[in-house]
Order: C-alpha cells, then structure tokens, then sequence
C-alpha cells in the first residue's frame, strides 16, 4: 500500500502513469457518452408525466453525482496534503477544482432548464439547489485561493483547510430532500431497494454517469500533467520524457 502511496507522490512516474492512463480512458469515456447521450436523449421512452423534458437528466444527473464525488477527491487530496505533506496532493487539488466547477455550474444550469418546465420556475430557493450553489462556490473559493498566494505552499495549505471545512456541505446535500421541505424530487436511483425509475430509462442514466466518472478521471489526469510540466519544467527527466515523445 505505501508503495503504491510513494509511487504515486513521485512527479515522474506519476507523469507515465497518467499518460498511459488517459490514452485509454479518455477514447472509452467519449464513446460511453456518445452512446449514453443518444441512447437517453432519442431513445429512451418518454416520462408518462413530465414527457420529453425529463431527457436532460441523462446530462444533469450524472454532472451533479460526479460534482460531488469530484469534491471528494480534492478533501482527500487536501487531507494528504495536510498530513503527509505529499506535493501531489496539492497538484491533485489544483488539478480537479476547475473540473468540478465546471460540473457543478453544467448541474444547476440544467437544473435550471429542467425546472422551468416542471416547477413553473428557472431558480427556486431549494435546499438542494442552495447547497449546490454552495458548492459551486467552494470550488471557485479553491481556485481563487490558489492564485491568491504568492507562495505556493501556503497556497496549498489554504486550500485544504478549506475543502475539509466544505465536506460538511456534501451530506447536506446528499439528504436535504429528507430533512428539510424540498421541491426537488428524491433520488430515483437505489442500492438497497428498487430504483423509482424503469430500466428503460435506468441503463443510459448509468451508462452516463460512468461515461461523466471516466470523463472526469481523464481530464483531471491531463490538468495534472500540465500541472507538472508547469512546475517541472527545467527538470531532467521531463526534458528526457519529451525527447522521447512525451510518454
């Protein structure tokens, strides 16, 4: 296990390791969503309810999961930081605050599409849209922090202070359809019982949900590499990498 930890903290290996990661998973995420997209969008039965608007949760459902688990990683990457003091972490920070921005704002902006038909409204006060918001903002405060600081190192300590002090808003959103009054509708999904959506409908969700994981995966790997090359860029073994072709 620690060896794997160790290999994982060197900027070398790491480099290798992403690159031949993501010229595999990036092609498999792309045509996983290409299909999950169509398959959902002009396949998918019609909602006997809600018609054909409910089909933008096949874009909605899996941004807002994977905004979530995307916050995840970076409290994890924060607390690595902290506590072992591993400089990874903190190019693993950087790395996925810009990502899981970017899903958060795709989450409420077809939210907001989503409700307008179905609410009656683009933007309610909701529990759960409110704490998303909050979300969206504590991935924006994690940016600015960053480039807030002239030294890095206490750039980095800034910023994971903050995202184990924003974990708090992650359960919030998880259960504010069960604690408080909510015109969000609960989750559809369920692993301990039957799911409140037919198969039809179910498979190209989760279909999606994987391709936006893998997607998410990909690009945070590819932001990490620029990141390194960023701070590495005098260093002997990236220059013998990109004399061998980049690998």
């Amino acid at each position: 296990m620690w060896s794997i930890v160790h290999k994982m903290g060197s900027a070398p290996w790491f480099y290798r390791f992403a690159g031949g990661l993501t010229r595999w998973l990036l092609p498999i995420a792309l045509l996983a969503l290409a299909v999950g997209v169509v398959w959902g969008l002009l396949f998918a039965p019609a909602d006997f309810r809600q018609g054909n608007s409910y089909r933008i949760i096949f874009i909605h459902v899996p941004a807002a999961v994977v905004a979530l688990a995307g916050y995840y990683v970076m409290a994890l990457a924060g607390l690595v930081s902290l506590v072992w003091k591993i400089k990874m972490a903190d190019t693993a920070m950087r790395a996925v605050a810009p990502i899981g921005a970017a899903l958060t704002f795709i989450a409420l902006v077809t939210g907001a599409i989503w409700g307008k038909p179905t609410w009656g409204a683009w933007w309610v006060w909701d529990a759960r849209i409110t704490s998303m918001l909050i979300l969206l903002f504590l991935y924006l405060g994690v940016i600015a922090l960053f480039e807030a600081y002239e030294n890095k190192a206490a750039a980095a300590k800034a910023c994971a202070v903050l995202t184990l002090v924003g974990t708090v808003n992650i359960p919030i959103i998880y259960k504010s359809v069960d604690w408080w009054y909510s015109l969000h509708q609960p989750a559809s999904i369920k692993f301990t019982g039957e799911s409140a959506i037919d198969a039809s409908m179910l498979y190209p969700l989760l279909l999606n949900i994987g391709a936006f994981y893998m997607l998410f995966a990909s690009i945070v790997l590819l932001n990490m590499r620029a990141e390194l090359v960023q701070t590495h860029r005098g260093a002997n073994w990236l220059q013998k990498l990109v004399s061998a072709g980049g690998r």
